[in-house]
């Protein structure tokens, strides 16, 4: 072998040596999922969580249901009917994800892969009148489903799978280094490939943090969504009135109550004067 044919050797020898490295990296640095929704109190929401090297990167608790409009043939299999499916997220789901610097994913699959959610994340920085700061969001959902499905789908016409996508989505916006959390109902449209339908996903008992996670298995400090701070105001201002109207109630009798005696220490002075001479 002359020279140059070693070197094409070596250099394929090199290659070869190089993909095996990014490929070994890869397994390494793969990343595991789990599914803790049995931990969950509440039976309609689940928890998962994607960790990196033995570290939490991305934490996500939730209710979602989904309301799929369909056609069925109508009973002069002439007509077309729209049918509704609701679609829960189920318990057992299988659990898919990834974390990156800005941007990160978690997929859920459940009843057999028939269904399957796909939620993305973003970590954008903005230039403010304060200076820069950062937040993250979810930038997209996609919900494929199956309407060949029998639990959930009854002789849909177009029966098969279709994929429902947002768009232009910007939800859970919260500032970087916090959690999500909002118990309240959102609802979110998905344009599905059936035509004319449109998909709602509704979410609720919501707590999700898919970037700088410090403590694992911990959710850093929340942001409320604003539903929730004007449900938790309107708790707490009948509360609030009642203590100061409570407050008002005690120093007012409170000064009646000095005054009054104060009022009867005093010696009533006679005005007639016939009567001083009764006194002393």
């Amino acid at each position: 072998m002359d020279l140059r044919g070693r070197a094409v050797f070596s250099l394929n020898r090199l290659r070869v040596l190089l993909m095996l490295f990014h490929t070994m990296a890869r397994i390494m640095a793969e990343q595991e999922v789990e599914n803790l929704s049995g931990l969950s109190t509440n039976p309609e929401k689940d928890i998962f969580v994607v960790r990196e090297n033995g570290t939490t990167c991305l934490m996500a608790e939730f209710a979602a249901k989904f309301i799929v409009p369909y056609d069925v043939w109508a009973s002069n299999y002439v007509d077309l009917i729209t049918e509704q499916a609701d679609i829960s997220l189920t318990r057992g789901a299988e659990v898919n994800g990834r974390c990156g610097h800005n941007e990160s994913e978690l997929q859920v699959f459940w009843v057999d892969r028939a269904y399957t959610l796909k939620l993305l994340f973003v970590k954008e920085s903005h230039n403010t009148s304060k200076g820069p700061e950062a937040t993250w969001r979810l930038s997209k959902v996609q919900f494929i489903y199956d309407s060949s499905e029998k639990t959930h789908f009854k002789d849909a016409v177009r029966a098969g799978k279709h994929t429902a996508n947002s768009h232009h989505l910007s939800a859970l916006v919260t500032p970087a280094g916090m959690s999500y959390e909002c118990q309240a109902q959102q609802s979110i449209s998905l344009a599905s490939s059936d035509p004319q339908k449109t998909v709602t996903m509704i979410l609720s008992a919501v707590h999700i943090q898919p970037f700088d996670i410090i403590s694992d298995f911990v959710f850093s400090e929340e942001h409320k969504c604003p539903v929730d701070e004007r449900e938790q105001l309107e708790e707490t201002l009948p509360l609030i009135l009642g203590l100061i109207l409570g407050l008002v109630i005690v120093v007012t009798l409170a000064i009646y109550h000095i005054h009054h005696k104060m009022t009867a220490n005093q010696v009533q002075i006679p005005r007639d004067r016939s009567q001083y001479k009764h006194m002393g």
